[in-house]
């Protein structure tokens, strides 16, 4: 009796866990060993802040190099290497003892995020047809929701272990557990289904004829698309790595909480998040790429002004939630547009491409919210511009192709009557 279970599954499951170190572990990581590392290393605000956007220009480079790297060596290898760069780097981080070092590592750090982020998304579009596309990538990024909790609990625990070194025992425990993901991703990922005799998850025949009887996209199209698509992008990346960064610190250092208290309410984004993806790419799949982008945009701007707004602890509590709630959404409806949009053999350089919005954006957020909050003591405008851009970005999702009137299926919304 055939087995009804299909391998894009086992993809999906490790692309959790490859999410939960490049980008869980790696990256929001920092979010809670910045107090540590303040104390530790003497750093002000504005350090804070070049050492985050050390990591980010890393993660640029990495987004040029990346669609090289997977047309030679192939998705698999590319992650494989991504995460064991970055594994080495986070082992050495916990050996640091000045700003350069820790931002020479930290950038390769964001260099190994690229390389493993970046494949491991196109993998998941190679893996999925179009029906179940948003839902698959937004299963994925949820290990960024899983990475977050866990760094939540871990960080402030060894803190009360090791005391003034429990942000360098974090740093070796984070770079342990990515060489163990490295591994699996190793023995566990294949490049394409048509080598395992498979087809994509939810595509058969009849889907097939169906997807090659629409009008391809033409080239000047598929540049309209991206750009639009990496503007939204950019913004994204700009005002979500602005919070993400330093809400932490605000609560420790605005609103008088415990890093263990902080670090709690952090882990509450990893906890929303897990539906975060899941739950937008799944409604994506339903209404379109562009509508559930205008609603990603729409709930990050409340948040953005609930933190800006200082109207205290319950009302941050609550811009807390709702950052939770979306905050890997856009990744999971940006990796099925693109999906959707473009043919396979298009989609891992046009995922980069979109990618370089993002990474422009999420490298000058966090570097400008830096100096905002060492000129101001305080990251409150930060949040509030934050949430100006991404009420632009609502308004400017509508721009994205899709509706009743056209002649090609894109991004996610068909013809309908």
């Amino acid at each position: 009796m055939r087995s009804s279970f299909h391998y894009a599954w086992v993809i999906a499951a490790t692309g959790v866990l490859v999410l939960f170190s490049c980008i869980g572990l790696a990256r929001f990581g920092y979010t809670v060993l910045i107090p540590g590392m303040q104390a530790g290393l003497q750093l002000s605000y504005q350090s804070m802040g070049y050492i985050g956007t050390s990591n980010f220009a890393g993660y640029l480079l990495a987004v040029c190099c990346a669609p090289a790297l997977i047309s030679r060596i192939q998705p698999r290898a590319t992650v494989v290497v991504g995460l064991l760069l970055l594994a080495t780097t986070m082992l050495l981080l916990s050996r640091a003892t000045s700003l350069p070092g820790v931002c020479l590592l930290y950038s390769l750090t964001g260099v190994g995020t690229g390389l493993a982020n970046i494949p491991m998304m196109a993998l998941t579009t190679r893996w999925f047809g179009r029906a179940s596309r948003g839902r698959a990538a937004g299963l994925v990024v949820g290990g960024n929701g899983i990475g977050i909790i866990f760094v939540g609990f871990a960080i402030p625990l060894l803190g009360r272990l090791f005391a003034a070194d429990g942000w360098r025992a974090g740093w070796l425990l984070l770079g342990l557990l990515s060489l163990t993901v490295a591994l699996i991703a190793a023995l566990s990922l294949r490049n394409e289904p048509a080598a395992m005799g498979l087809e994509p998850f939810g595509e058969n025949r009849i889907t097939r004829q169906t997807a090659a009887t629409e009008r391809p996209a033409t080239v000047g199209e598929e540049r309209h698309f991206l750009l639009r698509l990496g503007l939204l992008y950019c913004i994204f990346g700009t005002t979500f790595m602005i919070y993400g960064t330093f809400i932490v610190t605000s609560m420790v250092n605005e609103y008088g909480f415990s890093e263990q208290t902080a670090g709690l309410y952090w882990s509450w984004v990893g906890l929303f998040s897990l539906f975060s993806g899941i739950g937008f790419g799944t409604i994506s799949d339903r209404i379109g790429r562009r509508y559930g982008m205008m609603l990603v945009f729409t709930v990050q701007t409340i948040a953005y002004l609930l933190a800006g707004a200082k109207l205290g602890q319950g009302w941050l509590l609550l811009s807390i939630t709702l950052y939770g709630l979306a905050v890997f959404a856009a990744p999971a409806i940006v990796t099925a547009a693109i999906g959707d949009y473009f043919a396979p053999e298009k989609v891992a350089r046009s995922f980069a491409t979109a990618t370089l919005f993002f990474a422009v954006g999420q490298t000058a957020g966090p570097a400008f919210a830096g100096l905002i909050g060492g000129a101001d003591g305080s990251f409150t405008t930060a949040y509030l511009l934050a949430a100006l851009l991404t009420a632009l970005a609502a308004a400017l999702s509508l721009s994205l192709p899709g509706g009743r009137d056209n002649t090609t299926t894109l991004v996610g919304d068909r013809k309908r009557g």
